[in-house]
């Protein structure tokens, strides 16, 4: 089976929740013997790291990316506000990459073209036009649900007001055009529950990131440690970090004051990497990011926002790491509180947490464990690719 995987950026090297589920799908595919061309939106913010690539992965996915930008401009900010349109797909739109999907198309014959982002939506016409393969689209989010929680959590009145609207505009889209695909294939149930009550009478799958659990051997684990990693370029993450630090670090400092945490990430904000807080450390980003996850015991994830699933914790899971998140945090995941995973949503059952961990190191140690079997069980990368591979051969009749 050929499949043309385009992606909203590039997917390798794999360095964020994204591009990590990006190219799980990749592999997973090469792997069961698919056929897998990328193209992909490259921008200031996320540009082709080619010296990190390996020639292996060239080969095998004859990558190509074109730059699109993606810089703010108020002027067509302006003009999609007052026309009701998306500015977060708007922004997407470029003759230049629509010349290079339009040259892949008429070069090479596919069985389905795999979109990787609502904001690739609007090239489905000229998809249409030129190929005869089935649309694919992987909602890794409901995307308007992110910015209406960022909307909620914003003090500035205009800025507030202004981040609704962007939210309300990007629901309209998704919904608008659910049925423009041959088939959506969520990140989540809920996420799935979404579209079709927004009208999708296309198939609908939901299938999680999948992931190779290997638990990590010959790292020394640093006791009494929490971390929290993550693109800090995300919003949601920022939030969640600095709710985090402001709320949560006083009372466990207090409490359980040899507890030290680490804060790692690309694109660490400044405020943070100058960050003086007492147990708190902001290493940034890491070379080797489940190196980092292996060295220190107990994952917090505090997010107060966002749609899909979170990666990281599937990653920090399949590790066999303790994993203490919001409900938020860790929505998506077929998880049991207090079995595989410890839930927390106020400042208070954060600390209670974590103090517990320190305290019980054995019924700390059960959590991981548990965690690591939970993911080699329910997502496992063969297991879910096939199921991905179904979904294709359904639509197509392989």
């Amino acid at each position: 089976m050929k499949i043309l995987q385009i992606c909203n950026k590039p997917p390798y090297p794999p360095v964020d929740g994204g591009t990590l589920a990006m190219n799980s799908i990749t592999q997973g595919l090469l792997a069961e013997g698919c056929e897998v061309r990328v193209l992909s939106v490259c921008t200031d913010k996320h540009p082709v790291r080619h010296e990190q690539m390996t020639d292996e992965y060239l080969q095998a996915t004859r990558f190509e990316a074109q730059y699109i930008d993606l810089g703010v401009n108020v002027l067509d900010a302006f003009v999609a506000m007052m026309c009701g349109e998306s500015y977060h797909v708007k922004r997407y739109v470029s003759s230049d990459f629509a010349a290079k999907l339009r040259q892949i198309l008429e070069e090479e014959e596919f069985d389905v073209v795999h979109l990787e982002s609502v904001f690739l939506t609007p090239y489905v016409p000229l998809i249409r036009k030129y190929s005869q393969a089935k649309v694919v689209l992987r909602a890794h989010n409901v995307e308007h649900r992110i910015w209406r929680h960022i909307a909620k959590g914003t003090k500035n009145p205009f800025k507030a007001w202004y981040l609704k609207h962007l939210a309300l505009t990007l629901g309209a889209y998704e919904r608008e055009h659910c049925n423009d695909y041959d088939a959506i294939v969520c990140i989540t149930p809920d996420d799935a529950q979404f579209f079709k009550e927004a009208g999708c009478r296309k198939r609908i799958e939901a299938i999680p990131f999948a992931v190779n659990p290997e638990p990590l051997e010959n790292v020394a684990v640093e006791p009494n440690t929490l971390f929290h990693i993550g693109s800090m370029d995300w919003i949601p993450n920022q939030e969640g970090v600095r709710w985090f630090l402001n709320d949560v670090w006083p009372i466990v400092h207090a409490q359980v004051p040899e507890v030290r945490l680490y804060l790692a990430g690309r694109k660490m904000p400044q405020d943070l990497m100058d960050l003086h807080m007492d147990g708190v450390q902001v290493v940034g980003e890491v070379a080797d990011a489940m190196y980092f996850i292996g060295s220190k015991q107990i994952n917090i994830v505090p997010l107060l926002s966002g749609s899909g699933i979170r990666v990281k914790i599937i990653e920090a899971m399949s590790a066999g790491k303790t994993v203490i998140s919001t409900s938020v945090g860790a929505a998506g995941i077929n998880y049991t509180d207090g079995e595989n995973i410890l839930i927390a949503d106020t400042p208070e059952q954060f600390a209670q947490q974590i103090k517990r961990c320190v305290g019980d190191q054995e019924f700390c140690s059960s959590i991981g464990q548990k965690a690591y079997a939970l993911i080699s069980e329910e997502y496992g990368q063969e297991k879910l690719t096939r199921k991905l591979i179904s979904v294709y051969e359904k639509l197509t009749d392989k």
